[in-house]
């Protein structure tokens, strides 16, 4: 059973993972989806995976999520990948961030190498996470 507190930190988790998913839906991203990886990775509770359309998009896409997680009181731990052109990843310590090439995204795969991860309905207002 899990207290109060941590079902707060989940939902508010999952609201901004939902943000971020339709955010980079909004600005051109492909493919997006949001796995529910708690159980799964000891490091996070909600992976966000885009396909974006050029290096300048991607940057854009993971800079207005920044900046919308920021306006919420949420900020990035971390980035990696600005200057390059395949792979943007930003950490939001409970959420984490991708955004890929069309070629890096079939390369990594990360929908399959979490493919026991539960998706995460993003497109209509999922209903709390129990």
């Amino acid at each position: 059973m899990t207290s109060t507190a941590e079902s707060n930190r989940i939902e508010s988790s999952r609201r901004l993972a939902v943000d971020a998913a339709r955010l980079a839906a909004a600005s051109h991203c492909t493919n997006v989806v949001i796995l529910d990886v708690r159980g799964l990775s000891p490091i996070t509770d909600f992976l966000v995976i885009g396909t974006g359309t050029s290096p300048r998009q991607m940057r854009t896409v993971v800079e207005e999520v920044m900046e919308m997680a920021q306006q919420r009181g949420d900020r990035a731990l971390s980035t990696n990948g600005m200057d390059g052109g395949s792979w943007i990843l930003a950490d939001f310590i409970d959420i984490v961030l991708h955004v890929f090439s069309p070629e890096a995204r079939q390369y990594y795969d990360l929908d399959n190498l979490w493919g026991d991860a539960r998706r995460v309905e993003w497109q209509e207002e999922p209903a709390p996470i129990s």
